[in-house]
């Protein structure tokens, strides 16, 4: 992904330019590269925990803790208010299980949503807090022919391979990220629309439940 979008209109406007096509006319929902990184948010936009310090250094998936014949809903707590997601374990196992181990073990608890593009994209769960950072892993490809339309879920993208916990949610169709990079397509969101459209950059995540369907 490109770095994240801070508040300037400059500086949205440069990584506009110089991002890549994401259908919209808007950089595609991948990690920033250390190169072209902005300054980091204060420490308060990154890891509140211990756990979530932890998994930086890890360099494992993390162990299975879904049943791959079922489905998964998880209800993001954020501060600007709740909503849910579809979890595919089908599409992409690897993808949901190490969300929903994430989630489980509060490694989200803290984090921000580091880049908002109206009519684009929302994304969150940079433990930097910056659009560079992620555990220590890198989880496997696993594309899939998963249309990619408003409300799709996914895991973004760094420059080495699928970043490992940087996920989005799309604000509006974006049909050309089936095949401008390498985007894990593991579920859809299903309420709650109108909060993902009003969140903002710098907005918290409290904490994200999941549970078995």
């Amino acid at each position: 992904m490109r770095p994240v979008l801070p508040l300037s209109m400059f500086v949205v406007l440069a990584l506009l330019g110089c991002g890549g096509d994401s259908g919209s006319g808007q950089s595609a929902p991948v990690a920033a590269s250390p190169e072209t990184s902005v300054p980091a948010q204060p420490t308060a936009a990154g890891c509140h925990n211990d756990v979530c310090n932890s998994m930086r250094n890890r360099t494992s998936l993390p162990p299975t803790v879904i049943d791959t014949a079922k489905t998964y809903a998880a209800t993001v707590h954020s501060s600007r208010g709740d909503f849910s997601l579809r979890l595919d374990p089908k599409a992409a196992p690897a993808t949901v299980n190490n969300f929903v181990y994430l989630a489980q073990n509060h490694f989200y608890d803290g984090l921000t949503f580091h880049r908002v593009v109206p009519g684009f994209v929302v994304q969150g769960g940079d433990p930097d807090g910056n659009g560079t950072g992620g555990p220590g892993y890198k989880l496997p490809d696993e594309t899939n022919p998963a249309p990619w339309v408003k409300g799709s879920l996914g895991m973004a993208s760094s420059a080495a391979g699928v970043n490992g916990s940087q996920f989005f949610v799309l604000l509006g169709d974006a049909p050309s990220l089936s095949h401008s990079g390498v985007y894990n397509h593991f579920g859809a969101l299903t309420s709650g629309a109108d909060v993902v459209t009003a969140i903002q950059v710098g907005d918290t995540i409290r904490t994200i439940d999941v549970a078995a369907q």
